[in-house]
């Protein structure tokens, strides 16, 4: 297929009419889905007790994420019958499956954390030095 706009033929993997690589690296790229995988991989947790675990997090952009990642199938939400109901989440083994790249890409960042920091730096300074 080409596209309009450009003229460059796109492979098939990476249009966009459909359920597509760009909608699922939406989810699992965006930082908050990110870091509740990531928190879920270590055990399940109850809303407040993830809040609390993801520094920074509000309870509507958790809800929105615990939402999503549910609708993705990335997340099981389990209402265990107690007075009042307590509601866990865990990872689905889509999700348990999305640890490995996520782990691949925190070693990889921790790896060139440096290198990146140094880069800003340079860059920072020559964009301060050169009056832009």
């Amino acid at each position: 297929m080409t596209d309009r706009h450009t003229g460059v033929t796109v492979p098939a993997r990476f249009r966009t009419e459909d359920c597509s690589l760009k909608d699922v690296l939406e989810r699992v790229g965006d930082k908050w889905s990110i870091l509740v995988v990531a928190a879920l991989a270590r055990e399940p947790y109850r809303f407040r007790a993830l809040q609390r675990a993801i520094d920074g997090i509000s309870q509507r952009m958790l809800t929105l994420t615990l939402q999503r990642l549910e609708r993705d199938g990335l997340i099981t939400r389990t209402v265990i019958d107690l007075r009042p109901p307590r509601v866990e989440y865990a990872l689905s083994a889509t999700g348990h499956s999305l640890t490995v790249p996520l782990r691949s890409l925190a070693d990889w960042a921790e790896e060139h954390r440096a290198g990146i920091a140094a880069s800003r730096a340079r860059w920072d300074a020559q964009q301060s030095g050169s009056g832009s």
